[in-house]
């Protein structure tokens, strides 16, 4: 699902987060620690600023829907846009717990939401397949919470599947790739896969963010280890 009362934040958590700053938890916050959010989804662009097209549809019919993250939401959106066959990205929080939250609110984490990318697809010109060799191959999915030097339950690595497909799809380039990674010295994959849960569009600021803003910080880097051949077919 794709989104479309607002309380106000307790008194303890603002103490804190004045004390303290705006804090990364290295692990998932309780119901009781989330924060409330709102009911209103935020203010996001109308369109991509790199193609141009609707960023919230309506799609055309045929296409399809991809979840994926894979540490800052910058980097990772500009990998999938620039994959020939994807309609439109966008950039936006998922897989926590506080509706329609604001950039700030993930970063204390206190959401429990993950920094994802939104790929809308043909899959008569791209495959499910090739999007998870994207995925697998740009960035190191052994670091649990962080990518880097980024660190916080807003960086894992999560694939969010629509459908049963998908799931066992991901599923196995997921066990495909633990094998190769392996054979390079690397540890074990982090990378939860869940049912996708409600998308919240990020702020306008951070949609293309890097189309916007060419020398702007890009956290990503890739282990250096090839997905096997076979999770990398483009569709016929």
């Amino acid at each position: 699902m794709i989104a479309g009362a607002g309380l106000k934040w307790s008194d303890q958590i603002l103490q804190e987060i004045a004390m303290f700053g705006f804090r990364k938890e290295i692990r998932m916050p309780l119901p009781s620690e989330a924060l409330p959010g709102r009911s209103t989804p935020l203010p996001t662009a109308e369109r991509h600023f790199v193609n141009g097209k609707p960023l919230k549809g309506p799609f055309p019919e045929g296409l399809e829907t991809a979840l994926f993250g894979l540490g800052c939401f910058w980097g990772a959106e500009r990998k999938f846009w620039q994959v020939p066959g994807v309609y439109v990205t966008a950039a936006g929080y998922s897989a926590g717990l506080t509706p329609n939250p604001t950039y700030e609110e993930t970063c204390t984490g206190l959401t429990g939401h993950n920094e994802v990318v939104l790929v809308v697809f043909d899959p008569n010109i791209v495959s499910y397949e090739a999007l998870l060799r994207v995925f697998w191959e740009s960035h190191d999915p052994t670091q649990g919470m962080r990518q880097g030097n980024d660190v916080g339950t807003t960086y894992r690595s999560g694939i969010y599947t629509y459908g049963d497909a998908q799931r066992s799809t991901a599923a196995a380039s997921k066990t495909d790739y633990a094998r190769e990674l392996a054979k390079a010295g690397y540890g074990s994959i982090t990378t939860e896969i869940i049912p996708a849960e409600t998308f919240y569009y990020a702020e306008t600021h951070h949609q293309q963010y890097l189309a916007k803003n060419p020398n702007g910080y890009c956290g990503l880097g890739g282990t250096g280890v090839n997905c096997p051949l076979g999770v990398g077919v483009i569709a016929a």
